[in-house]
């Protein structure tokens, strides 16, 4: 176990540096950056000349676009970053680190409870849409799932703004709190918090609950078809007892391989979401930085989420072990 999880860490550590490679080529390679945005009226009008600017983007060390200047570029994030150091951030002026640790935990809060719901959700319906299939609840849940997979994240914000919101009043539409002052105790600042996430977790959940659910229901048919369950069933086990002892377990399996990506990218899509809900989270810095070209803070952003994925793929390999203990492990 130890020489395996060592060996897939050796593995992660060469994917981040391919991904940061890439990363900071896709960054360097697009049509224009920070400071071309940020003196682009004023080149129009000539209150700052060419020279100027030019002087600036080599502060930056973003004047020579050749292959050599990049790498070169490169290979100053890259050693500044091993040694903890990713930047100050062109457009907000801070080091990335901080900005990243100052506002990720509104994203990382709405994500982890929005992931949780998610498994909580899913899996009993998927099970239950399997165990009843050609039901009620079986076509109910496929077209709850297909609603769920279809809409794009940001139309159905809108849409559950409009309804819950707008329309019937029960939700804020935008913002993370209203209570205010002194006079407001951390428990009441929390409830509030809460009450604004609801219409975010809500439109996380039912985009992303979908694609579970629907695996769920075809691992759950078929281990249902397995002899060992018809074995079970001939011997007079309750049918709880067979679903929820026998099937779960198994169905299990392939669902651990989907828990790897399931958190990086429910942060990816919080970048969106952030911005119809207006959420002072990562995600929403983190669209703004692209915009404006901020090197520093959107490769730091990116290696997060990067981080975030090698780290849930280790974990899903590791659990499968857990789930079932006849898979072996090659060193």
């Amino acid at each position: 176990m130890v020489k395996y999880i060592l060996k897939r860490v050796l593995y992660s550590i060469l994917i981040l540096f391919a991904v940061s490679l890439l990363l900071y080529l896709l960054m360097r390679l697009l049509p224009s950056n920070y400071i071309d945005e940020k003196f682009r009226a004023q080149l129009a009008d000539g209150t700052i000349k060419q020279e100027e600017v030019d002087r600036i983007k080599a502060l930056y060390g973003l004047l020579d676009n050749s292959f050599g200047g990049i790498m070169a570029g490169y290979w100053g994030w890259l050693t500044a970053a091993l040694s903890g150091d990713l930047g100050t951030s062109f457009l907000y002026g801070v080091p990335v680190g901080e900005a990243i640790a100052d506002h990720m935990w509104v994203s990382f809060s709405v994500a982890i409870i929005a992931y949780i719901l998610q498994f909580v959700i899913a899996i009993p319906l998927g099970i239950k849409a399997a165990t009843r299939q050609y039901g009620a609840v079986d076509y109910a849940t496929s077209v709850f799932a297909m609603v769920g997979i279809s809409l794009p994240s940001f139309f159905l914000a809108i849409l559950l703004i409009r309804v819950f919101a707008v329309g019937l009043g029960w939700f804020p539409s935008q913002g993370l709190y209203e209570l205010t002052g002194g006079d407001v105790s951390g428990g009441e600042r929390l409830l509030d918090m809460l009450y604004h996430m609801v219409l975010p977790m809500v439109t996380i959940v039912i985009g992303s609950i979908g694609g579970l659910m629907r695996h769920t229901r075809t691992n759950t048919l078929e281990v249902l078809n397995q002899d060992y369950i018809r074995t079970a069933r001939a011997k007079g086990l309750s049918e709880n007892k067979v679903v929820y002892k026998h099937v779960f377990r198994n169905t299990m399996v392939p669902i651990v391989t989907m828990t790897a990506g399931i958190i990086p990218s429910l942060f990816g899509g919080m970048m969106i979401l952030e911005q119809v809900f207006a959420l002072d989270g990562i995600g929403s810095y983190a669209y703004a930085a692209l915009k404006s070209g901020d090197i520093p803070f959107v490769m730091g952003y990116n290696m997060f989420i990067a981080i975030l994925t090698v780290i849930g793929t280790l974990l899903s390999d590791i659990t499968y072990m857990l789930v079932d203990p006849r898979i072996k492990i090659s060193k």
